[in-house]
């Protein structure tokens, strides 16, 4: 499963330079060039990690990450700040308004992909096992291979994404918009009854293999809201 990384910053040749490193090691990336972009990207596509340059137009980085702390969407997203200030006071200020990691630039390229191998380590363990389980479901990421029961469940490659993010996020509320861009990619114009076509291949995949065929839904639909997991079986 391809971990998603949102870069925010204002210089064109640091998010290139950023953007190829990170695409070389495996990542899927997206970037935005001010802090209101960035913060409007996080709350769409939900990334795996967030990558935020300290001075940016429009919003600060530190106002960004202000931001995504107080929405109960974003809050739990591990932020790496980065700055050209590198006084102890703005590191403990870039900390502890909620940054999980702070980098000095200049960097190596190297040392912020294992700056973002560590903190997702930390703050996002499931993305770096090589298992996922809720409840009897069990999902390989890098196998591509879900299973229920002990039985496989054959998935398609859009509904094993909307799967995994939902076993990586148990209880989170998803809207439609947020599984579309996450899945689809941001800015992809997709018609929103798409997503419940998929939805709907989803649901019976996993009613297929279940041992009790009387058990609810393991996704629930969140009237007015979108979907999310139902408590595990």
């Amino acid at each position: 499963m391809t971990i998603k990384i949102l870069i925010a910053d204002d210089e064109p040749n640091q998010i290139e330079l950023i953007s190829y490193n990170l695409h070389q090691a495996g990542f899927e990336v997206t970037s935005a060039a001010d802090g209101q972009q960035a913060l409007h990207m996080a709350e769409n596509i939900l990334p795996d990690i967030i990558v935020l340059d300290w001075m940016m137009p429009v919003m600060s980085g530190i106002e960004v990450c202000k931001t995504l702390r107080s929405m109960a969407e974003t809050k739990d997203i591990p932020v790496i700040m980065l700055s050209a200030r590198g006084e102890e006071g703005d590191k403990t200020l870039g900390l502890d308004i909620g940054a999980d990691d702070y980098m000095t630039k200049p960097f190596s390229p190297k040392e912020l992909i294992a700056r973002i191998h560590a903190v997702l380590r930390r703050s996002r363990p499931a993305l770096t096992q090589n298992i996922l389980e809720y409840g009897s479901l069990r999902l390989y990421p890098a196998k591509k291979l879900v299973e229920r029961d002990g039985h496989r469940v054959d998935l398609g490659p859009k509904e094993f994404r909307i799967l995994a993010l939902l076993m990586e996020r148990p209880g989170q509320v998803f809207s439609r918009t947020q599984l579309l861009d996450h899945v689809w990619g941001h800015g992809i114009y997709i018609e929103d009854r798409t997503i419940d076509v998929h939805m709907s291949r989803l649901r019976k995949a996993l009613e297929k293999n279940a041992k009790d065929k009387h058990q609810p839904d393991l996704i629930r639909t969140v009237r007015g809201s979108g979907y999310a997991l139902s408590e595990p079986d």
